[in-house]
């Protein structure tokens, strides 16, 4: 059923579906970008389709094989009621890595919100439309994309000032009464060596003595 997918994909969008193959039972699809959204848009609410459930998607760096496009969007999808799936990809970006962008999808799954960011983050993809578009693991002025096969492993990142801001016991998305303090005070059991116990007043003034947490870096420099 996963191939007939493809093919309606291709009568739908003629030209547009650049190939097709079903490598490892994988049933793929490989779209000119400038109909990514829209055939995103017709898997999901073709009644013959119904890709109602999205998956992933990420994004491979193919520097090596020496290609134009340089990059791999990859998008997983599932339908439930039919109980298929596909993944459909597009190809980004000159040799530097340049001109890699495409229409984002979170308008049409906003499940794929954070997956852009991550390849935004990563990867250096642009999301055209995308509602929020900026890093999620790297710090906002991190230089570069570290998953780029370019990207020097030896890099040296430039320093940033200690932000002084309130609440650095606890910063979002966290709550007071959720997740870890700033401090990460618990690592001081790998100081002291196995085995040994340490209570929670204890661990915050060990904190500091050993210098852990944000503050000793600037305490430090």
């Amino acid at each position: 059923m996963s191939k007939k997918v493809l093919e309606l994909l291709a009568a739908q969008f003629p030209g547009a579906v650049l190939e097709t193959h079903s490598q490892f039972g994988d049933d793929t699809a490989v779209l000119d970008p400038a109909v990514w959204r829209d055939a995103a848009l017709f898997l999901r609410n073709d009644p013959r389709t119904q890709m109602n459930m999205f998956v992933d998607l990420t994004a491979v760096d193919y520097l090596w094989r020496g290609d134009v496009p340089r990059f791999e969007v990859v998008c997983h999808l599932r339908s439930l009621e039919r109980n298929h799936r596909i993944r459909i990809k597009a190809r980004v970006g000159d040799e530097e890595g340049n001109g890699a962008e495409i229409d984002s999808i979170v308008p049409v799954w906003k499940g794929a919100n954070w997956f852009e960011r991550e390849c935004y983050d990563l990867l250096g993809i642009v999301f055209k439309g995308h509602p929020d578009l900026r890093r999620i693991l790297m710090y906002p002025e991190f230089e570069g994309h570290p998953l780029r096969k370019d990207y020097p492993a030896n890099r040296i990142q430039p320093l940033i000032p200690f932000r002084d801001v309130p609440n650095t016991g606890k910063l979002p998305p966290f709550g007071p009464d959720e997740g870890m303090s700033f401090g990460r005070q618990s690592h001081d059991f790998a100081l002291r060596g196995p085995g040994a116990s340490i209570d929670g007043d204890e661990a915050a003034s060990n904190g500091k003595s050993h210098g852990i947490g944000a503050g000793a870096l600037e305490e430090r420099s």
